[in-house]
């Protein structure tokens, strides 16, 4: 099955520097208060934490790639000279690059390179690991894009086209990691399918993004509970993350790094237990 890995599910932590982002905008705007979030993720299990200073919730306005740095950078260094590992979550080539060299390891791009045509050469120079997410537009126009006829096959055929872009700048393949995308041209039951079938991953390491979704929050409105705040949502979130450790993903995004540390583990303690006769 694409995607698998045989080390337990690695953790990223969100941390949006943002003040509209769906579920925490605002929160983490002040650069003290953001980092002492980024120690609190990674005191509480995540491997990478995740900076990202331009919201892309639905309907979310673009931000000038010179104030996404303003926001992120000071953040990224200051978590870097604390010891803790980040990505930099950036549609934005000049971004990555400044933020690769603040510190973080990992350019986790939603738009898979297709938002910035620098972005492939860029991440080659640096030669860092790379998230190339699905994706079919910006966030002011991606519901309307959700229009598939065999959704795993055609996010399937789409990711290998941006791998096989990102190979032609010069990107190593081995560094790509590929996300379906989850929320992105995708409005609720396109979803599932991709979490049920990771066919689309084609061998690929697997980033599964459903953390407070709107999908998560009609699933639990259909069963009677209450979906629509985000923070309600987090029990839902870690029954994806349990699902994903259990299929051998290569990491989870998410809000809340100690629920999914700790679902993690309880996978790992059951997948490497073994039957003995009493």
């Amino acid at each position: 099955m694409g995607g698998q890995t045989t080390r337990p599910t690695l953790v990223m932590g969100i941390l949006n520097v943002t003040p509209d982002s769906f579920s925490d905008g605002g929160r983490w705007t002040d650069v003290d208060a953001a980092v002492a979030q980024g120690l609190r993720l990674a005191a509480d299990g995540a491997a990478l934490v995740d900076v990202g200073g331009e919201s892309t919730r639905p309907g979310a306005a673009r931000v000038a790639p010179s104030e996404e740095r303003e926001r992120v950078i000071p953040v990224i260094e200051a978590l870097t000279e604390a010891g803790v590992a980040t990505s930099i979550d950036t549609m934005h080539a000049d971004t990555a690059v400044a933020a690769v060299s603040a510190g973080a390891s990992v350019v986790n791009d939603v738009s898979g390179g297709l938002a910035d045509a620098r972005m492939a050469p860029a991440v080659a120079e640096l030669g860092c690991d790379y998230v190339a997410m699905h994706w079919r537009a910006h966030s002011h126009e991606m519901d309307a894009a959700d229009v598939y006829e065999d959704i795993v096959r055609e996010v399937g055929d789409e990711l290998a086209a941006r791998v096989d872009a990102l190979t032609r700048a010069g990107v190593d393949e081995s560094r790509v990691i590929l996300d379906p995308g989850l929320g992105f041209a995708k409005v609720t039951d396109s979803n599932w399918p991709l979490l049920a079938d990771l066919d689309w991953a084609r061998g690929h390491r697997v980033l599964i993004g459903a953390s407070r979704k709107r999908f998560l929050g009609a699933a639990i409105a259909a069963v009677g509970g209450d979906g629509a705040d985000p923070s309600a949502r987090e029990h839902a979130t870690t029954a994806v993350t349990t699902a994903s450790a259990l299929r051998g993903v290569w990491g989870v995004r998410v809000h809340d790094a100690a629920a999914a540390r700790d679902a993690i583990a309880v996978v790992s303690a059951l997948t490497n237990t073994s039957h003995r006769a009493r």
